[in-house]
């Protein structure tokens, strides 16, 4: 299969499409226009980023292909949580649950890695998937300024810098989001 040139990015996260954009060299990312997204109510990062491709797919009428995209963060001392409810488990201030959520926990409960699902479909229908994971741990106090949502507190396993702080350059080679869309470049045969 060629190399891709256009999709259209099933979410309604802008942050999420512009580092999809950068992640996928060559490619033009726009965002679905759409009043509504379907709920996240999958038990996995496949199932809700396959119901956000599918629902794209649904409306977009042009022949582009379409992605969708579910990650999350999970954290061994919340038993492996808040997986797939990751972006509802904080409200307006995820980093700050989290470390309370941690308070008084140290070493391996403060494991953590992040995860990343995309699924993407073809104005034909075939489907090809994604996924990636970076391993590391909660830290103690937000650092950096670069990236979201739980960038400021997650280290990288081997580094002692928040993904935050380590910043959007490392981020575009290293991230979780990253690893997904080289695996789907390589589904791809790009």
């Amino acid at each position: 299969m060629g190399a891709l040139s256009s999709a259209v990015f099933a979410s309604r996260n802008p942050d999420k499409a512009r580092e999809l954009e950068q992640l996928l060299p060559g490619w033009r990312v726009e965002p679905l226009i759409a009043g509504t997204f379907p709920p996240e109510t999958g038990t996995s990062y496949y199932e809700n980023a396959h119901g956000k491709a599918h629902y794209g797919r649904s409306l977009e009428k042009r022949p582009l292909w379409v992605i969708g995209e579910d990650s999350g963060i999970e954290v061994a001392a919340l038993d492996w949580g808040p997986g797939v409810f990751s972006a509802r488990f904080g409200g307006d201030d995820p980093v700050g649950r989290m470390l309370t959520a941690l308070e008084g926990i140290e070493g391996e409960g403060r494991r953590a890695r992040y995860i990343s699902e995309l699924v993407a479909i073809s104005p034909h229908g075939e489907e090809l998937r994604g996924s990636g994971t970076l391993l590391g741990r909660i830290g103690h106090q937000p650092r950096g300024s670069e990236g979201f949502g739980y960038d400021p507190v997650f280290l990288p396993e081997g580094k002692e810098r928040t993904v935050a702080e380590l910043g959007n350059a490392w981020k575009r080679g290293n991230s979780h989001r990253a690893r997904a869309a080289r695996a789907l470049l390589e589904a791809l045969g790009s």
